[in-house]
């Protein structure tokens, strides 16, 4: 029996989707996953607080670092891996290397948050990052950060109703368009994630 889809309006219509960005062979195409991870970055607005300021302006300024450096060489950056992979051999400075690192851990880090919720209707949202900054970004910040962090996700974090309330409706098919978004990121992450790691690329240096 086919699936089912169920019709209404959410956030996610018409903007790039994870679940869209091409995988080949050589890699993550990058265009569309910067693209991608743009419309992640805005979803941070629906929250309507300043308590994840801190985050999108990482996500931000780490896509920027990447997309610079595709600017500059195109033909060696089609995908992320690509993309590493030759800045790692032909430069010193390996500042995009570095952005895309920390845009897959800050991306990572919402992944589980937003994965924890879309499971679990009874988590808060506060809780489900809460979680999410234990078993991700903490681990990579100093001690003088993490209360940072820790501020801005307890500072006037929404209740989950209202922020999915705010993604569209019908709740079913707001379930449907995260669940498959959400879970589109996450293989993606899992591949960088292990890219840098089979690669060593995560130990630097940088610079």
């Amino acid at each position: 029996m086919a699936a089912t889809t169920t019709t209404g309006t959410t956030y996610f219509d018409g903007k790039k989707s994870f679940a869209d960005v091409p995988v080949t062979e050589e890699g993550i195409d990058t265009v569309q996953f910067l693209e991608a991870s743009e419309v992640l970055v805005k979803l941070f607005d629906l929250l309507g607080s300043t308590a994840f300021g801190i985050v999108q302006k990482d996500l931000q300024g780490n896509i920027t670092k990447v997309r610079t450096r595709y600017d500059a060489k195109p033909t060696e950056s089609k995908t992320l891996e690509q993309l590493v992979k030759n800045e790692w051999a032909g430069e010193k400075k390996r500042t995009a290397t570095e952005g895309l690192l920390w845009l897959t851990r800050g991306l990572s880090f919402t992944c589980q948050a937003l994965k924890a919720s879309h499971e679990d209707p009874k988590e808060e949202l506060a809780a489900s990052f809460n979680k999410s900054y234990e078993g991700t970004l903490k681990k990579h910040h100093s001690f003088v950060v993490r209360p940072l962090f820790t501020v801005s996700r307890d500072e006037s974090v929404p209740y989950r109703a209202d922020f999915y309330a705010k993604l569209g409706s019908p709740p079913e098919k707001v379930s449907q368009d995260l669940g498959k978004w959400v879970n589109a990121l996450d293989a993606l992450v899992k591949r960088l994630e292990a890219f840098y790691e089979t690669g060593g690329y995560a130990k630097g240096p940088f610079s």
